[in-house]
């Protein structure tokens, strides 16, 4: 009792010390743990050449991103261009700073000239070009009477200063970009003075692979000789078994008989009238839009079709239904279908062709146009008369003279039903025959038209079924993921041999990377590959994922870590290498001093010729792609012989048999000028991907998505 009453004595203390417990537990959580909501307090999503770039701005610019990409871009495709930005704004950034690169309002004004923001209709005068005052005056609108829409051109803004530092940036470094006219001479040269040699070729094919030892530590000295070539990102292996939610035979088979039933009249007992009543089915309801609301998975489509507008695999055989008639069940787009022809209209649809001559006044008629109706007319009955003669391209004539969008096709305009075009254009196509050739006034100018073609157009009403799996086919397929993940699990090694036994298919997957959120066959799963680079997650560990349609079990089969392949990842890549090379020595050993024809005997091959070779285009014909055999031929004197050269498929003995000297020019400018032009071109992305190259970054996205 003596405790308990001191106890009792000391309740405000216990308190106190216990608050301060709890409160000392939940800060150290926040100063010791890795995470705390996820992530480390102020924690940085990157580091480039020692700057921290903060997640939180990251994770906004991903929002801004994603908003502005729309739903159809996956997250990973949003992050992935948030970071390209962000590593070229920071790398960029640096050498604009160093180099005192600013952009002031007067450049910006400039820089918008030159770029789409000039189309932009409010910053435009009423003469259609980019008016700087207009321009300033609607940004200024924008801050006062609609934020929204001045934020968002901040950030515009931000992307065009951006722009323009970097277009002064790059023209800064093509300022020093340039080509002499030795140069110039040289390329001409390179490219235009040709080769005839006589060759001898030993290919390494002749040697079989199986005869070439290479072993573990010669691969292994190979790799550590071209580590730069070698180098890896961290990456997984994995192998999943995949159970989709698909529907069974007997599934199919319901539903294809569910929908047959609908065809015809039912007869159903009324409880309320005591009396069976008749239900009247798809081939005889009177009304088809009511029924296909209550019964089809798709609605009453009453536009009138073309036979292309229809299913491919039925088209000719839904045309060829008369008024009434029903076709099916068939499969269409996972689904069984019936289709019934409701009308018909012959020659609903017509193929024309037009050359347009608009002219200054006509209602519809491009503002650009100076001609005049006079005129227009004029020109468009000269046209018409030269149409109609025999043996005349339209096509030809319209892409000539038509003031039309369409003259780029030949003024075809494609096939269109009863009132899609303006009436007196409409009244003429549907009107008369095919092959007819006319002149028609319209709102926008005189139109000689030609008719190419008409076919009929109809009016389907088809009833669909989806396919879908039945509520016992889905509890299945989880009963045998589930059995099989339990049995895997218990025994990780056997994860093959239980899939081979049930027939399940193993899909392997292999070396993917830490970013990568496409599997193939599963595509965007994301959480695998989280799952995969856990640092709690081993080798043999298997897991199941629930996905949209089932569920996949997925095992760990192997890891990468950064750095240099080991020789066994790297054999496959460097046994053809090591390979060539020993064949190339067997076979240079073997005909060392010979010449071409004991070689040719030697080795079972023929003496073959080239002609018009050229270093620009070095290919031998039946040898292929062949630089270093094609160089060392540009280099030898006419009638000189070389000595056993190593090229890509097999070892070459040449004789330059002649050379044919490139016509002198006067000025080499033009050469000059291309090898400048080139050079520049390259610049932007050039320089960028070598101050890139040269950054430290460390990436660190993998660890927030």
């Amino acid at each position: 009792m003596a405790v308990l009453e001191n106890i009792r004595k000391r309740t405000t203390v216990l308190i106190l010390i216990i608050g301060l417990a709890l409160f000392a537990f939940v800060i150290s959580g926040v100063f010791t743990s890795s995470k705390f909501g996820g992530e480390k307090v102020g924690s940085s999503v990157a580091e480039i050449n020692g700057e921290d770039i903060s997640i939180d701005e990251f994770r906004q610019e991903v929002e801004n991103t994603s908003r502005r990409m729309g739903p159809t871009t996956s997250s990973m495709q949003v992050v992935n261009q948030v970071w390209e930005n962000k590593v070229r704004k920071t790398i960029l950034g640096e050498q604009f700073e160093d180099l005192g690169i600013g952009i002031e309002q007067d450049q910006i004004v400039d820089f918008l000239r030159t770029t789409g923001y000039a189309q932009n209709p409010e910053f435009q005068d009423e003469n259609g070009q980019f008016d700087p005052n207009r321009f300033r005056q609607t940004v200024a609108d924008w801050k006062v009477n609609n934020p929204p829409q001045y934020e968002a051109w901040l950030q515009t803004e931000n992307e065009i200063i951006q722009l323009a530092k970097e277009q002064t940036y790059f023209d800064m470094v093509k300022a020093g970009v340039g080509a002499t006219l030795k140069e110039g001479e040289l390329d001409y040269k390179l490219a235009n003075e040709k080769m005839d040699i006589k060759y001898v070729r030993v290919p390494y094919t002749s040697i079989p692979d199986s005869t070439i030892t290479v072993t573990k530590s010669e691969i292994a000295d190979y790799v550590n000789d071209h580590k730069e070539e070698y180098k890896q990102e961290p990456a997984r292996d994995l192998q999943y078994v995949y159970f989709e939610e698909k529907p069974s035979e007997a599934d199919d088979s319901a539903i294809k008989e569910a929908i047959t039933k609908l065809l015809d009249d039912t007869v159903e007992y009324n409880s309320q009238t005591d009396r069976n009543d008749t239900i009247k089915g798809f081939r005889n309801t009177r009304d088809v839009e009511v029924f296909l609301d209550r019964n089809s998975d798709t609605k009453f489509d009453t536009i009138f079709k073309a036979k292309k507008d229809l299913p491919s695999s039925v088209a000719d055989t839904l045309m060829s239904l008369n008024v009434g008639e029903i076709y099916g069940p068939y499969k269409d787009g996972g689904s069984y279908k019936i289709s019934k022809m409701m009308d018909r209209k012959p020659n609903g649809s017509v193929k024309a062709s037009h050359i347009l001559l608009s002219y200054e006044g006509a209602t519809r008629a491009n503002p650009d146009v100076t001609r005049t109706k006079e005129e227009a007319e004029a020109k468009a009955k000269e046209l018409l008369k030269e149409a109609k003669k025999s043996g005349v391209v339209f096509s030809e004539l319209a892409r000539d003279n038509s003031d039309g969008p369409s003259a780029p096709n030949g003024g075809d305009l494609g096939y269109f039903q009863r009132g899609v075009m303006v009436p007196k254009f409409n009244d003429f196509a549907f009107n008369n025959n095919v092959g007819t050739i006319g002149l028609v006034e319209t709102d926008f100018g005189f139109h000689v038209i030609k008719i190419d073609d008409k076919e009929d157009v109809v009016q389907i009403a088809t009833m669909s079924r989806e396919i879908l799996p039945s509520e016992e086919t889905i509890n299945t397929l989880f009963t045998n993921a589930t059995k099989f993940e339990m049995e895997t699990t218990a025994d990780e090694s056997a994860f093959s041999e239980l899939a081979k036994k049930e027939e399940y298919v193993v899909r392997p997957v292999n070396k993917i990377k830490a970013l990568d959120e496409n599997l193939p066959g599963l595509s965007n799963q994301r959480n695998i590959v989280q799952w995969a680079f856990n640092d709690d997650t081993e080798v043999g560990d298997i897991k199941r994922f629930n996905i949209n349609n089932g569920y996949a079990i997925v095992q760990l089969t192997g890891t990468y870590a950064a750095g240099v392949m080991s020789p066994e990842d790297a054999s496959v890549l460097v046994l053809p290498i090591l390979r060539k090379e020993r064949k190339a020595a067997q076979i240079i050993s073997a005909n060392k001093g010979k010449d071409m024809d004991a070689i040719a005997k030697d080795n079972s091959v023929t003496v073959s010729t080239a002609s018009a070779l050229t270093v620009k285009s070095p290919t031998i014909p039946g040898a292929g792609s062949e630089p270093v055999v094609v160089g060392t031929a540009y280099g030898l004197s006419q009638g000189a012989t070389s000595g056993l050269i190593e090229g890509n498929t097999g070892v070459f003995k040449i004789e330059l048999v002649k050379k044919t000297e490139a016509p002198k020019l006067d000025n080499y400018s033009t050469y000059a000028n291309t090898l400048k032009n080139n050079a520049a071109n390259r610049v932007n992305s050039a320089v960028y991907n070598a101050l890139k190259d040269a950054a430290k970054i460390e990436d660190k996205r993998a660890t927030f998505y």
